[in-house]
Formats: structure tokens, C-alpha cells, sequence
């Protein structure tokens, strides 16, 4: 076998590609080539584009101290680090996913997640409290909310860069600007990749092939066919390079696709964001507090119940909602009494908004909506308003409205305490949840009839039948690096 050109051939190089190639590299294959078809500059996959958010399980703070082993004295007296159980996730992706979920691979995600993470940290990667995302501070204490209490330091671009520079440590070798094409069979099995390389092609052996190069969010004829008419108007909130390409690799050779094909994560994003990820602005094009206010459209009507859950339950399935909406964008409004609730990403200077001292002004200046249609919204809305009934953002509080078409079940407050504001969004695909089927413990590609194709392994955003309809915020770098640890581990000892 001294022809190789590598022990494993991983197609991409962001969290679940790099977790891969790492867990291959500790079952003693020595030899590891990722292939990323972007730029090292635009390298790294959805994973650079994130906040790195992670929903890790754990029953008490011991327990998050294998994950964060620095958690500060002062940090343990004002915060409620709570919990987050098995049980929770659990009950998370099967309320999330309407029981959809393949329940093997729900089981391996949740099971391995703290070990994994605990695994990552001793490969370089900082974990640290998600202060600025997953807690309010309430009556003088930090107190986390809604499961993701985990995030990368330095979020994706950290979480990008720890794993590259531990990449590059171990002797691993990644190839810029070369896309995976297709794959080699011989024999009933899977032998390398031909991979494309500034227009050439170039034949690469290995023992065994991991593809974990993200799902087709970026193609919009991919988009339009599986999930239909307007998807292809959708903004990608993330790299250019996901193209579904690792994905067609394998359905070419028999693999089995799997999953909500017609499903996706999507969520508010600016309206007047670029086509695709600016690595300079991440993830704070996206529109995340509007559990807070309210959300209208071009005919001034509300059309989703922003206060229907926590956050992290409900933004990846409100991006197609928005997208539905005439014209394919909404704007989220607010009053004084929660702006300070809003998160940084209503701060950037790359946004669209507008300000004013009365609710007649702000109709007036939304871009596109109906002035009449947004003020009989609002008066109706006001008026539905349950003020009896105490605001806490730490919980879903239970203040409601009543008697509207469209409800709005907690975080209900009137909109009456000037200066008012408004941010224009409009849908921003994130990841497709449409893929391949995998054998969950060891990463394996299945074809059509069921069977495990030799030589072949699969993790991260092109693993169908994990999500469905909607996801828990967080899951999706969980999920990444579960099943690259998973299918690196199996690949590194396939063949020997």
C-alpha cells in the first residue's frame, strides 16, 4: 500500500472535516490530506461563519468544568449555571424535529457531545461560558437559558483556528483551492478522490474517503429543486463553497439520500445583507431578540408568534416563515423598555434601521410596509396585551396577548415607550438538513439498499436525518464534531 498518496482523503476543512481527520490521526493514520475548495482565506466552512455555539449536556458544574475546567470563583458566586441533562436534549430533538429524528442518530449525538467536547479541548479548542448570548443577568445573577451554554472562544473563527493550528501540529495536510469531484472505485470500493486543483485534475488514493464538505445551501438550483419556488431568492449566510458537492460524490456511486431534503436552517437575517457570509461581519447580519418585539410584514401584519419559545427553538424555522412573506422580508420592531435586551448584533454598523419618537413616525419610515396596515397591528396588538402578568425575559414568562389572529405566548409587551426601532430582515439560509444516510456509530455511508459502501464515511452538515423542519440552536457544531470524531475514528483504523 505504499502507493498512497494518504492514509485518509477528508473532503473539507471545517469542524466536522478537522474533528475527522484529528480522530483518525489518533488511531495511528499518519497520513491525512483535507481538501477544501475554498481559499485559506475563506477557509473553514459554515463552521468560520458561526457564533460557535455549543448544546453540550451536563448535570451539574462539575460536570461543565470537564468542558470549561476555568470557570472563575467570581463567575461560579454571580451565575446560575444550572443544568442542561441528557434528558433535555433528548426532549429538545424530538419536540424540535416533531419526533422526526432518526432516533440512533439523535442517541450518538447526544451520548458522545460531553465527552467530545471534552476530547476537543484536549486538542487545542477553548471553551467558555456563551455570557453574551445564552444569559441575563436577573436580580444581581447570570442565569442561563434555553440548553447552547457553551460556545468556542473566539466563536467559528476561533473554533476554525484552534482546530487548523492543531491540524497543521499534527502533520496533517490541507489542500486550498482543491474541491473534491468525484470518487474512485475499484473493486466494490471506495479507493480516493479526483479532486479539481486550478482546472486540472489530480488523483488522490487513500484507504478510505470522509466526506464532510457541508450540505447545498449555496447552490440556489439545488435550493429551488429540493425545497421549491423563492428558496432561490434566499441570502446564504455562510461560505459560497457549499455546493453539495460531497453530497453528489456519493449519491453518484449508489449512496442513499436521506433526511429533510425539503428542510433547512434559516433564520432573520439583515435584508440588505451580501449574497453570501462576509467574514468580516460573521454571524451579526442575523436578527435574533425579536422575542422581545414584534415582527411585521409589507402588509404591516404579524404572521409568526415571536414569543412562542426561547430563541434557540424557534430562529431556524423562522427564516422560511419570513421568506414566505410578500416580497420576502419583514422588519422587527421594538420600544424602549427591551432595547437594552437586544443583542450586539443589532449594533453593528452593517445594518438597516430606522428610528422614531412615535409609532405614526416609524410607520412612515418602514421601507415597503403599509403605514395603515402597521398602525391597525399595532392597536390591536396593544390592546391584547395580558400587563397583569410580570415580564422576565430568564423564562418563558407567560405573558401573552388575547383574541389575535396570530397569539404571541410569552414576552408580550405593549408598544408604547418611545423612541421606537426597527431592523429590515429577510430569510437567511444556513445549512440544508437534506443528505446522506450514515450508520450512526461508525460514520459509514449507506447506498440505496441499505448496505455500508466500503471505504466511504460521512459527518457535519451533509448527514441527513438529524433535523427536521427546524433545530435546536447550537446542535449543528455538536453535531459536526460527534460525527467527525465518529467517522475519523473509523476511518483511521479501515484498511489496516
Amino acid at each position: 500500500m505504499s502507493d498512497l498518496d494518504a492514509d485518509v482523503i477528508v473532503v473539507g476543512a471545517g469542524n466536522a472535516a478537522m474533528c475527522a481527520a484529528l480522530a483518525a490521526n489518533d488511531q495511528g493514520a499518519k497520513k491525512i490530506i483535507l481538501l477544501e475548495a475554498a481559499p485559506e482565506e475563506e477557509s473553514g466552512g459554515n463552521s468560520r461563519y458561526t457564533a460557535g455555539l455549543f448544546r453540550i449536556p451536563y448535570d451539574d458544574l462539575d460536570q461543565l468544568k470537564r468542558i470549561i475546567p476555568d470557570i472563575s470563583a467570581e463567575e461560579e458566586k454571580n451565575t446560575d449555571f444550572s443544568q442542561y441533562r441528557k434528558e433535555d436534549f433528548y426532549d429538545d430533538m424530538g419536540r424540535i424535529t416533531q419526533f422526526r429524528a432518526n432516533p440512533d442518530l439523535v442517541e450518538q449525538l447526544v451520548e458522545q457531545a460531553q465527552d467530545t467536547a471534552v476530547w476537543m479541548r484536549g486538542h487545542g479548542v477553548r471553551f467558555l461560558p456563551a455570557y453574551g448570548r445564552q444569559a441575563f443577568k436577573h436580580e444581581g445573577k447570570f442565569k442561563f437559558w434555553g440548553g447552547a451554554h457553551i460556545e468556542a472562544s473566539g466563536g467559528g473563527p476561533g473554533l476554525v483556528e484552534s482546530l487548523t493550528k492543531e491540524v497543521n501540529k499534527k502533520g496533517l495536510e490541507i489542500r486550498y483551492r482543491t474541491r473534491g469531484s468525484r470518487l474512485i472505485v475499484e473493486g466494490g470500493k471506495v479507493t480516493g478522490v479526483v479532486a479539481v486543483k486550478d482546472g486540472q485534475e489530480i488523483e488522490l488514493r487513500a484507504r478510505c474517503v470522509v466526506l464532510a464538505s457541508g450540505g447545498f445551501e449555496a447552490n440556489s438550483e439545488w435550493r429551488t429543486r429540493a425545497m421549491g419556488p423563492g428558496w432561490d431568492l434566499a441570502k446564504v449566510r455562510g461560505t459560497r463553497f457549499n455546493m453539495g458537492g460531497g453530497i453528489k460524490m456519493a449519491l453518484d456511486i449508489g449512496a442513499m439520500p436521506y433526511g429533510n431534503w425539503s428542510g433547512a436552517h434559516a433564520v432573520g437575517w439583515d435584508r440588505n445583507a451580501p449574497e453570501f457570509g462576509d467574514l468580516e461581519v460573521g454571524d451579526n447580519f442575523q436578527k435574533h431578540s425579536y422575542p422581545f418585539g414584534i415582527i411585521v410584514n409589507m402588509n404591516g401584519e404579524r404572521f409568526v408568534d415571536e414569543g412562542a419559545d426561547f430563541r434557540n427553538y424557534t430562529y431556524a424555522k423562522y427564516g422560511r416563515a419570513v421568506l414566505e412573506q410578500p416580497g420576502q422580508f419583514a422588519w422587527q420592531v421594538f420600544d424602549s423598555k427591551v432595547t437594552h435586551l437586544l443583542r450586539d448584533e443589532y449594533r453593528i454598523k452593517q445594518i438597516t434601521k430606522v428610528t422614531a419618537n412615535t409609532l405614526e413616525e416609524l410607520a412612515k419610515k418602514l421601507d415597503d410596509v403599509d403605514p395603515a396596515g402597521f398602525m391597525r397591528e399595532v392597536t390591536a396588538y396593544n390592546a391584547a396585551v395580558r400587563t397583569d402578568i410580570t415580564f422576565n425575559p430568564n423564562v418563558k414568562d407567560g405573558r401573552h396577548t388575547e383574541g389575535l389572529r396570530v397569539p404571541k405566548s410569552n414576552w408580550a409587551n405593549k408598544l408604547d415607550a418611545p423612541p421606537y426601532e426597527a431592523y429590515a430582515i429577510t430569510c437567511g439560509i444556513t445549512f440544508t438538513f437534506g443528505g446522506l444516510q450514515i450508520e450512526p456509530t461508525t460514520g459509514r455511508v449507506l447506498d440505496t439498499g441499505g448496505e455500508a459502501i466500503p471505504g466511504l464515511y460521512a459527518a457535519g452538515e451533509l448527514v441527513g436525518g438529524l433535523f427536521y423542519f427546524n433545530y435546536p440552536g447550537g446542535s449543528g457544531l455538536v453535531s459536526g464534531s460527534v460525527f467527525g470524531k465518529i467517522a475519523g475514528t473509523a476511518a483511521g483504523t479501515y484498511g489496516r
